[in-house]
């Protein structure tokens, strides 16, 4: 049967069909805010109303999306709330910097990230890559792994390699941990946030998680002055991210990153680089674990796989396809949250200065007006032949305008030839019929660990032959 024919269906979160009184409200956004949404969100292009909390303008149409992000983006700012939340941890980073703060942090780190220089990484991700899946050991039997910590190792392992020259190397498991703690606790929208309480009165979450933030800022600035000294010194520096960051200056006047905003942006990267895709890994495997027809293609597409190859990343349409869709049904940052600055009009609705609006992947990307059959895993919407049908704002894993992801093609490179690498080697099973749970911290995790079955692939070329 063909996979289009019978999609398989992750588990969705229920929709709620009346408002939510503003105290449970306040509880359901700590506690997980993908439950907050009503199946309205899923139907209308847009909902706005006042209470509590002021006005609140969400829009899931992509002419508004496009207004927000793109054509009037210099009206719409990340926020006190996001500040509040993220800001102890990454406050002069590119992720939260604003108005010619953010201009000048964009164009001293966008050289960092072209697509000649990405492409360069590859050789490297790739062996880190082989060496993880010869780690596993299938080739003495099935192992159960929990997909969730493998891939948070992997993916920091690559970005230990690839950005830090390894000299992360050994921390995996403390960054792994810290980052955990950091997310489950420090991270979630306090209600005292939502309020817009004093600054002064404790958050038990983050006063609970700053174990994890000082162990990021100690470990990354220790990181960051030795390089810096290293380079003084007049010594030969790898050729990486940091050394990048720390030689990098601003084409207008010169001026460097000082360490704190290096240190800053390092945490970004781990944040938005190695936790999103590690994340967009394991919803990946998941849904690859439910749907074999669509693992018989990707395994025939892992088999011709050649990193040394320059036209790699053309030959694996249906691995990029998964990624997608991947992203798609799990997006990794759920929900965009912008203040308006000024009065503006967003799809016919005047909304006031102080506005705010949120743009919701979690939405747009299930929103019924959009998707044929949008709560399915259909992988070939994501087909070369497919993909120009989907409108650029309908799809926003990374955003979009000029605050876009400017590791964009970076993560998705590093997630093509990581799937790649574990399908050419292993099965994937799923052991349970039982259905992860997506909740909402910053990014989007399964509630409980995801563990999944792989072994040893016996037969590539049966497998090629049952994909054609």
């Amino acid at each position: 049967m063909d996979a289009a024919a019978s999609p398989f269906r992750p588990w969705t979160p229920p929709r709620r069909t009346r408002p939510m009184p503003f105290l449970p409200f306040l509880w359901q956004s700590w506690r997980d805010p993908l439950l907050i949404w009503s199946e309205r969100h899923f139907t209308e292009p847009q909902l706005y109303g006042k209470g509590p909390m002021g006005a609140i303008l969400v829009v899931s149409h992509p002419e508004g999306v496009r207004r927000v992000l793109t054509e009037n983006a210099a009206n719409y700012e990340k926020g006190d709330l996001q500040r509040r939340v993220l800001g102890p941890l990454l406050a002069e980073g590119l992720l939260l910097a604003e108005g010619e703060a953010w201009r000048r942090a964009r164009r001293i780190l966008a050289p960092l990230f072209t697509p000649a220089r990405t492409q360069k990484t590859a050789a490297r991700m790739a062996q880190v890559c082989a060496g993880r899946v010869k780690g596993w050991k299938l080739e003495y039997g099935a192992r159960v792994l929990d997909i969730d910590h493998e891939m948070s190792g992997l993916t920091f392992d690559i970005l230990s390699a690839a950005l830090f020259s390894d000299e992360l190397e050994g921390d995996a498991r403390g960054f792994e941990q810290a980052l955990n703690r950091y997310l489950r606790i420090g991270a979630r929208i306090d209600p005292l946030d939502v309020i817009n309480a004093p600054g002064w009165i404790p958050r038990l979450g983050r006063a609970a998680s700053a174990g994890s933030a000082r162990f990021f800022e100690d470990r990354v600035g220790r990181l960051v002055a030795a390089r810096r000294k290293r380079m003084e010194a007049g010594e030969t520096a790898p050729d990486d991210l940091l050394s990048a960051l720390l030689s990098a200056r601003d084409e207008t006047d010169g001026a460097a990153l000082t360490n704190r905003e290096v240190a800053a942006n390092i945490l970004t990267f781990i944040l938005a680089g190695h936790e999103t895709t590690a994340r967009t890994l394991g919803w990946a495997l998941h849904l690859i674990s439910r749907s074999p027809q669509t693992a018989a293609r990707l395994k025939a597409e892992a088999d011709a796989f050649d990193v040394s190859d320059p036209g790699w990343a053309a030959a694996l349409p249906w691995t990029r396809a998964v990624i997608e869709e991947a992203m798609r049904l799990f997006p990794p940052a759920p929900t965009l949250m912008r203040r308006a600055v000024a009065a503006d009009v967003i799809g016919g609705q005047a909304i006031e200065a102080g506005t705010t609006v949120i743009v919701s992947p979690w939405i747009i990307h299930r929103h019924e007006t959009l998707w044929d059959d949008p709560n399915a895993f259909r992988p070939e919407r994501f087909l070369p032949e497919n993909r120009k049908a989907i409108d650029r704002y309908a799809y926003i894993p990374f955003s979009a305008g000029p605050r876009v992801c400017i590791g964009a093609a970076f993560a998705m490179q590093e997630a093509m030839i990581a799937l790649a690498t574990i399908l050419r080697a292993a099965e994937v099973e799923a052991i349970t019929p039982v259905e992860p749970r997506p909740t909402h911290q910053i990014t989007l995790r399964s509630r409980a660990p995801m563990r999944l079955r792989l072994r040893a692939r016996r037969n590539r070329a049966k497998a090629q032959s049952s994909a054609r």
